[in-house]
C-alpha cells in the first residue's frame, strides 16, 4: 500500500516515463527463463533469470529482505567475445545434499554440510559456446561459480576481468581493507560504503610503499551490517589455479563488481577447459554470531586428499622471534657490510652478537617448551643469507639448508627429541618464488633428515620474477605447488605473506595456519588499532585460521629495545582471550620466556588452553565493539572462553547453560583488573576462581582495549 500511495502521489494519475521504465525493466527480469530455489530453511531464496538481451542475472533475500538485488554474471575475454550476454538457457537441473562430516581439525568435532542447488547451462548462440552458473543455497548463505566445459569452441582462453556483481540492497556500514595485490597487512577501517573514496588515502598512508588498484577498490573477505541489521560477508571459496578476487565499489549505486589480480603482462587468468573458478560466497544472518559460526567456506571445498592424516596434529609452540621483531636481537649472523654472498666464508666473518638463533639459546626455549607442555620451537634465523635478504642478490640468497655457524642443526633436534619438543623450520623467501621453487625438494629432504615436521614460510617484498603480485594465478599456484609437495614430505605449512585463505584447509589440511593479515608483529611497528580483534573474526578468518601470534604479556616494546616506542594496544587480559577468540590449530605463546616467568599465574591460561575443539559457541558479538566465544577442548569436558572489546570497554553479560548440566565445574576467570586500560595499565590483570554449572551466569568487566579468559575444567578432574 506504501508503494501504491507513492506511485499515485508521484504521478498525479499519470504514469511517469522512468517509473513505466523501472515497471518493465522489473517485469522483464522476472519473467525471462527466472528459477528459484530456497535454502533448507527456506529463510533463503536465490533467483536466476536472464534479461532481455540475455545476460545472466542473480538475486539473494534472506527472509523476505534484500540482500543482493539483481546483480549481473559473466566474464569479458581476452581477444575474444565476451561471456557476458547473449546467452539462452539450455537447461537446468535442482539438488539437494545433505552429509556430516569430520575435520582433520577445527573449531566443531562435526559440520553439516546441507544445502540445494540449482545448476543452469548457457549457450551463446552467436559463439556456440557454453557456460555453466552453480549456485548452492545453504541456511546461512550462498555460493556461485562458473563452470567451463570442455567444448570446441572454448578450449583456452585469458581472462580479461570477471564480472559478478553483489548489488547492495544500500549504504550498508564496511569494515574494509584498500584493495591491494600483494598485501592484506592494513587497519581495517570501519565506515559507511559511500565514504569508501574519502577514506581510501588515510587507510593506506602506513602501508605508503603499497599502491591500492583503485579510490573504491577493497579486499574479501568484506564484511557488512545493513541499515536493518543485516550482517553479509562476501568472499570466496575454493581458490585453485585462478586469480585472487577483490571487489569494485560503485559508490552511488552501491553494486561491487569482482576484480581479479592481473598478472606480470595485466591477465587475469589463463583456463584451459574444463575448469571451474572460485566460489563466490556471501554468508548472511541477522544475528552476527551467525557469521562467525558459519562453515559456508569449508562446505564449498572439496573433502581432504589425503588418505593418512595421522602426521597432521595441531601444535602450540613458542619461537625465537618476537625478539627479532622488537629488534632485541637479529636475523643475521653478521653486520659486515659489502659482503658477496655468493663466496662468503661464515666462519671466517665476525659475528655481531646479536644473533637470536644460536645453539645456547635455541636450547634455553626448547627447556622452557619442555617444562610447560609446548610442543615445538619455531626458530628464526637459523639459516646464512639473511645479511642481504632484501638486497641485489634477492633471487638466491637462500637455499634453506644451510646454517650459520652458531646453529648446529644435528645437536639441536637431538637436543629437542631428548625433550620430546619438536622445532618448527623457517624458510623466507624473499618473495623469489622461483628460488623457492628451485631448492624445494632438497629444503624438504633437510627437513625430513633432521626431524622437523613443520615450516613457516614468508614471502615478504616485491614477487621475483618483477611485475607479478603476490595473488595473481601463477603466484596461487606456487602455493599450492609448495603446499602439496610438503604433503608429499609429512610437512605441516605455516604461511606468511601469502594469499588470504579461502577453506583449502579442508581439502589440503596440511595448511594448519597462515598469516595473511596485519597480525602481532605489528604491535612493533606503530601498533593494531584496539578493535582489530574484534574485527578479525568477521574477515580474514572467514577463510581459514591465522597464525596471529598472541600472547604478549610485556606490552612496552622498549622493555626489549629501548629505541623501539610501540606498545602492544591490548591489556594482558585480552591477549590471553586471543586463544579462544583467535582460532588457529597453531598457536603461538609469543613473547620471550622471561617474561612468562613473571607472570606465570597468568601463563597458566596458555598452558591449559586447547588448540583444537569439539565444539564452539558465539556468546555474543558485534563485529568492531566485542566477541565473546565459549570452546570445548576436543575429546575432554573442560570449556574456555574468550571475550575481547574495543577502546570503549563494556560489561559482558553471558550465561553458561552450554556446560553439562549433568555436572559441576571450576572457573577460573582471568580479567581485567578494575584500573586496567590498554594504553594506561594493561599489565593489570586480577584471577579467581568459582564454582559454576549450567545454570550459571557472569557478568565481567572489559577494560578499554581488553577483555578476560576463563578456563573451565570438571570438578574434580585433572588439570
Amino acid at each position: 500500500m506504501m508503494h501504491h500511495s507513492f506511485f499515485q502521489a508521484s504521478t498525479s494519475g499519470r504514469k511517469a516515463p522512468w517509473l513505466l521504465l523501472l515497471l518493465c525493466v522489473g517485469l522483464l527480469w522476472q519473467t525471462a527463463a527466472a528459477q528459484e530455489i530456497k535454502s533448507p530453511n527456506a529463510n533463503l531464496t536465490l533467483t536466476f533469470a536472464l534479461q532481455a538481451d540475455g545476460v545472466p542475472t542473480y538475486r539473494l533475500t534472506y527472509k523476505g529482505r534484500e540482500v543482493i538485488k539483481p546483480s549481473k554474471l559473466g566474464l569479458e575475454l581476452k581477444n575474444a567475445p565476451a561471456l557476458t550476454s547473449g546467452f539462452a538457457v539450455a537447461g537446468t537441473k535442482q539438488a539437494t545434499f545433505n552429509e556430516t562430516w569430520q575435520p582433520v581439525w577445527g573449531e566443531v568435532k562435526t559440520i553439516r554440510n546441507h544445502y540445494n542447488e540449482l545448476a543452469v547451462t548457457l549457450t551463446q548462440a552467436a559463439t556456440q559456446r557454453t557456460l555453466l552458473v552453480r549456485f548452492r543455497v545453504f541456511d546461512d548463505g550462498l555460493g556461485l561459480r562458473y563452470e567451463f566445459p570442455r567444448q570446441p569452441k572454448l578450449d583456452y582462453f585469458t581472462i580479461k576481468e570477471e564480472r559478478t556483481q553483489f548489488a547492495l540492497a544500500g549504504d550498508h556500514k564496511a569494515f574494509w581493507l584498500p584493495g591491494d595485490y600483494d598485501t592484506q597487512e592494513y587497519s581495517t577501517v570501519t565506515s559507511n560504503l559511500s565514504e569508501i573514496r574519502g577514506k581510501m588515502k588515510a587507510a593506506t598512508t602506513p602501508n605508503a610503499s603499497q599502491t591500492p588498484f583503485s579510490a573504491t577498490g577493497v579486499q574479501t573477505p568484506l564484511m557488512l551490517k545493513s541499515k536493518d541489521g543485516l550482517y553479509i560477508n562476501i568472499h570466496e571459496a575454493a581458490l585453485i589455479d585462478y586469480s585472487a578476487m577483490h571487489l569494485e565499489l560503485d559508490d552511488q549505486s552501491f553494486v561491487l563488481t569482482s576484480h581479479l589480480t592481473p598478472d606480470a603482462v595485466g591477465d587475469k587468468g589463463l583456463i584451459q577447459t574444463p575448469a571451474n573458478s572460485p566460489w563466490r560466497t556471501v554468508i548472511v544472518s541477522d544475528k552476527a554470531g551467525d557469521i562467525l559460526e558459519s562453515k559456508l567456506v569449508l562446505n564449498l571445498n572439496e573433502p581432504t586428499k589425503f588418505k593418512d592424516v595421522s602426521w597432521i596434529k595441531p601444535v602450540k609452540y613458542v619461537g625465537v622471534w618476537w625478539e627479532m621483531i622488537t629488534g632485541k636481537s637479529t636475523w643475521s649472523y653478521t653486520n659486515q657490510e659489502n659482503i658477496k654472498l655468493d663466496s662468503i666464508d661464515y666462519s671466517k666473518v665476525k659475528p655481531n652478537g646479536t644473533h637470536g638463533a644460536n645453539n645456547a639459546h635455541v636450547k634455553e626455549y626448547i627447556d622452557f617448551a619442555a617444562k610447560h607442555g609446548f610442543d615445538a620451537v619455531l626458530v628464526e634465523g637459523w639459516n646464512t643469507g639473511w645479511e642481504d635478504w632484501f638486497g641485489k642478490h634477492k633471487d638466491y640468497v637462500f637455499d634453506f639448508v644451510t646454517p650459520y655457524p652458531d646453529f648446529d642443526v644435528v645437536e639441536l633436534n637431538r637436543y629437542a627429541a631428548s625433550k620430546n619438543v619438536r622445532i618448527i623450520m623457517h624458510h623466507e623467501t624473499s618473495g623469489s618464488v622461483r628460488n623457492y621453487e628451485r631448492h624445494l625438494d632438497s629444503a624438504f629432504q633437510f627437513m625430513n633428515k633432521y626431524g622437523y615436521n613443520a615450516v613457516k614460510t614468508g614471502y615478504v617484498g616485491d614477487i621475483v620474477p618483477l611485475g607479478h603480485h603476490h595473488y595473481d594465478q601463477w603466484v596461487n599456484n606456487h602455493y599450492q605447488y609448495v603446499l602439496e609437495k610438503a604433503a608429499e614430505h609429512k610437512i605441516m605449512v605455516n604461511g606468511h605473506e601469502a594469499v588470504r585463505p579461502t577453506g583449502l584447509a579442508r581439502t589440503f589440511p596440511n595448511l594448519i595456519g597462515n598469516e595473511a593479515a596485519r597480525g602481532t608483529e605489528y604491535e612493533a611497528f606503530g601498533g593494531n588499532n584496539a578493535d582489530h580483534t574484534t574485527i578479525l573474526p568477521f574477515t580474514r578468518l572467514i577463510g581459514g585460521p591465522m597464525d596471529y601470534t598472541p600472547g604478549i604479556f610485556q606490552t612496552k616494546v622498549s622493555a626489549y629495545n629501548p629505541q623501539n616506542t610501540s606498545f602492544v594496544h591490548s591489556t594482558l587480559a585480552r591477549q590471553l582471550a586471543l586463544y579462544v577468540t583467535m582460532y588457529s590449530p597453531l598457536q603461538m605463546a609469543a613473547d620471550l620466556p622471561e617474561t612468562y616467568n613473571q607472570h606465570l599465574d597468568a601463563f597458566q591460561f596458555i598452558k591449559d588452553v586447547a588448540v583444537d575443539w569439539d565444539d564452539t559457541k558465539v556468546l555474543e558479538a558485534e563485529p568492531g565493539d566485542y566477541i565473546t566465544y565459549a570452546r570445548k577442548a576436543k575429546g575432554k569436558t573442560s570449556w574456555f572462553v574468550g571475550s575481547t572489546c574495543d577502546e570503549q570497554g563494556r560489561t559482558s553479560k553471558i550465561n553458561l547453560s552450554f556446560l553439562d548440566p549433568s555436572k559441576k565445574y571450576v572457573a577460573t576467570v582471568y580479567a581485567d583488573a578494575k584500573n586496567a586500560h590498554y594504553e594506561k595499565n594493561p599489565q593489570a590483570y586480577a584471577i579467581r576462581k568459582m564454582n559454576v554449572t549450567s545454570k550459571s551466569k557472569l557478568s565481567q568487566y572489559c577494560a578499554p582495549g581488553g577483555g578476560y579468559a576463563i578456563s573451565i575444567m570438571e570438578a574434580g578432574a585433572a588439570r
